[in-house]
């Protein structure tokens, strides 16, 4: 099954106007704040992440040519673990996604 990025992001701003739509009480206000702070840290947090795994993969990059173009100052194994690790965190952010993507659709087909 193909997820469509666009499709995706679509329904979920429709989601966020509706929610915005809604009514809400004093004390519901509060929790909703609440909620926004963490849903601003969370955001944040995976921008970082997916900064780190863009820096390791870049570094990577430059390594691997440096290897290519016999550069002495920087070794096969130099090249070889920052290509593991780059591979490492793209994975997680892979399985990051589709354990996101998994809880949208349970979310989803929640009866309200």
């Amino acid at each position: 099954m193909e997820i469509k990025g666009q499709a995706l992001y679509a329904q979920m701003q429709a989601m966020a106007s509706q929610a915005r739509a809604l009514p809400v009480a004093a004390d519901a206000e509060m929790a909703v704040k609440a909620v926004n702070s963490s849903q601003s840290d969370f955001s944040t947090l995976f921008k970082n992440a997916l900064g780190s795994v863009n820096d390791l993969q870049q570094q990577t990059s430059k390594l691997r040519t440096a290897v290519e173009l016999g550069d002495p100052s920087v070794s096969l194994a130099q090249a070889m673990i920052a290509s593991q690790k780059s591979s490492l965190a793209f994975e997680a952010t892979v399985q990051v996604r589709n354990r996101v993507v998994e809880a949208y659709k349970e979310i989803m087909s929640m009866p309200v």
